[in-house]
């Protein structure tokens, strides 16, 4: 049996629609019933219930986007950095292994000789360093408060999409504003993700960190023009001038935009589906959500 943390988000929706088409048993631990944000509680059931695995899909990504982050500061903290610390502490004490699922928002830029962020890059877009958002600097410390910890898988998650019409979908975000900013990503196919890190546990591949990216690179106006070639959103996008009219205009903190390399997962024998072919798969199957 699987525990799953944060099963009512968007990622951990995707968890609990895998475990189900899988016949994985799992428990949706919530708050409610279990306050996992207390590490004796938690530990407490864990021993209980004795989970062979975790996965912790909780935490603070603001809403209807990052901007949300720099006016709830406390809460996003709590959710991005402190929890992941009291998560470890109580499966520590279990001796309980588990994943976390964590964010590539943590760098900026195209990754030392333009090939991609590697896991063992040091990360840019933090507290540590110069202008980033809240969000990423909370995720950030999120990582510094894992590191050394044994028996854990840390995925990191990058812009996430699926076929699925969702106010968190990268590409109904795209539909749905007004102007975009052009950009290059790594991006992550949502049920690929969760089928991805579930496999990093059922095929024991070593623990530690994994970009969790789709294979290549993107650009904003490539996925709209796959987007305007479906034939699920036909609109004229426009496009902000330049980065300094987005912020002047319609964001309140800096974006990340990077590339990571997702070698190392498909070193271990894990392999996501080609960026812009997951984009048009996704897009061809369209959906409205039930």
């Amino acid at each position: 049996m699987i525990y799953l943390l944060g099963g009512s988000g968007y990622v951990g929706q995707a968890y609990q629609a895998l475990f189900k088409r899988r016949g994985v048993a799992f428990r949706n631990l919530r708050r409610a019933e279990v306050d996992y944000s207390a590490a004796g509680t938690l530990r407490d059931a864990l021993l209980r219930d004795r989970p062979e695995f975790l996965i912790n899909a909780a935490g603070y990504t603001g809403k209807p986007n990052v901007d949300a982050c720099e006016l709830h500061k406390a809460e996003c903290l709590l959710g991005n950095a402190v929890l992941p610390g009291i998560i470890a502490q109580a499966c520590g004490e279990a001796g309980v292994p588990w994943g976390h699922v964590s964010s590539g928002c943590i760098y900026s830029g195209d990754g030392p000789g333009g090939n991609g962020f590697a896991e063992n890059d040091t990360p840019n877009f933090t507290f540590r360093s110069n202008h980033c958002s809240f969000y990423s600097g909370s995720k950030g410390l999120g990582e510094e408060v894992l590191a050394g910890h044994p028996g854990l898988f840390v995925w990191r998650l990058r812009i996430p999409f699926d076929g699925v019409d969702n106010p968190r979908n990268y590409l109904t975000k795209l539909m749905r504003y007004q102007r975009l900013l052009e950009a290059t990503n790594s991006i992550s196919e949502l049920d690929e993700f969760v089928e991805a890190t579930l496999a990093c546990w059922t095929k024991r591949v070593p623990f530690g960190t994994y970009n969790v990216t789709n294979p290549g690179k993107v650009t904003t106006r490539e996925v709209v023009d796959l987007i305007r070639r479906s034939g699920v959103c036909v609109k004229e996008f426009s496009f902000f001038s330049s980065e300094a009219e987005f912020m002047s205009v319609a964001a309140k903190t800096p974006r990340s935009n990077c590339v990571m390399d997702s070698s190392k997962l498909a070193a271990v024998g894990i392999q996501l589906t080609p960026v812009h072919e997951a984009v048009a798969r996704d897009l061809k199957s369209w959906r409205k959500a039930a």
